[in-house]
């Protein structure tokens, strides 16, 4: 069976490299592209917005004018446009790759409630490069435990709007659990001025933003006589792209649900 996939946000940087990587993704195709209603490329090809050639996929300007022509629809766009998406996609039986980050609890909790109606993956990073460092961020914090600091740094280009960045996050949850820690009770955003020395327990966030920094990761583990760090850096987002469409792919067989790259990749 080959998938068709549907990309939103079709105008953008992200969008583009989605394209591509639909269009070339093993076992799936590229059967329709969306952008905002105001742009001025509704009605253009969407392989040719993409450098890829004419590829006979004219782009939408509203997800229900193409509800009919796609299997799995991919989201990398704003937490607003997510949630609409997400509850058309259920409605209509469709499949949703998510790798829109910034999301409300409130945003959350809609996304959680379309899933109950059909196969939703979503992940804060798709990079299979990513996903492997989760997994060694957690076993790295199980073995070496509460005796080393953990700090997280990370740097994106200039037009990112939200920080820290969702795969930042990820990577605290990952250690945080490692730990036997809730995130949520030993997160720090930021430091200035006397903050006093550091707390044991806390794992704290530092946030660079500037130039065309496709994404950039490290996390530290700190000890006296010793640092441990493990980075993870992307040079293109065709890393994230890929790994998209491949979720996209294996989100066609599944049952409704809430699925993350972790159980794309068997990680779990």
């Amino acid at each position: 069976m080959t998938v068709r996939i549907a990309v939103t946000g079709a105008a953008g940087r992200m969008g583009k490299a989605l394209i591509e990587a639909a269009h070339l993704a093993e076992g799936a195709k590229l059967s329709a592209a969306i952008v905002r209603p105001d742009s001025s490329l509704v009605g253009a090809d969407a392989g040719e917005i993409a450098g890829l050639g004419k590829l006979d996929v004219a782009i939408a300007g509203d997800i229900n004018a193409v509800l009919d022509d796609f299997d799995v629809l991919i989201d990398f766009t704003t937490p607003a446009a997510t949630v609409a998406n997400a509850q058309a996609c259920a409605a209509a039986g469709k499949q949703l790759v998510i790798g829109t980050t910034g999301c409300t609890e409130q945003e959350l909790t809609a996304i959680q409630q379309a899933a109950g109606q059909t196969a939703i993956c979503m992940a804060s990073n798709f990079s299979t490069g990513v996903n492997v460092t989760f997994k060694l961020l957690n076993m790295a914090a199980q073995i070496l435990g509460h005796d080393y600091d953990v700090e997280i740094v990370e740097a994106h280009h200039r037009h990112k709007v939200d920080a820290p960045s969702g795969t930042a996050l990820s990577m605290g949850e990952a250690v945080a659990t490692g730990l036997g820690q809730k995130l949520k009770d030993v997160a720090v955003y930021a430091r200035e001025g006397q903050v006093g020395p550091r707390s044991k327990d806390e794992i704290a966030f530092a946030t660079v933003r500037g130039g065309d920094v496709v994404g950039d990761h490290t996390v530290m583990f700190l000890a006296d006589g010793e640092r441990v760090e493990i980075t993870h850096k992307a040079s293109s987002r065709m890393s994230f792209a890929r790994g998209a469409a491949r979720a996209a792919v294996w989100l066609a067989a599944q049952p409704a649900g809430l699925y993350d790259m972790q159980d794309v990749l068997g990680l779990k």
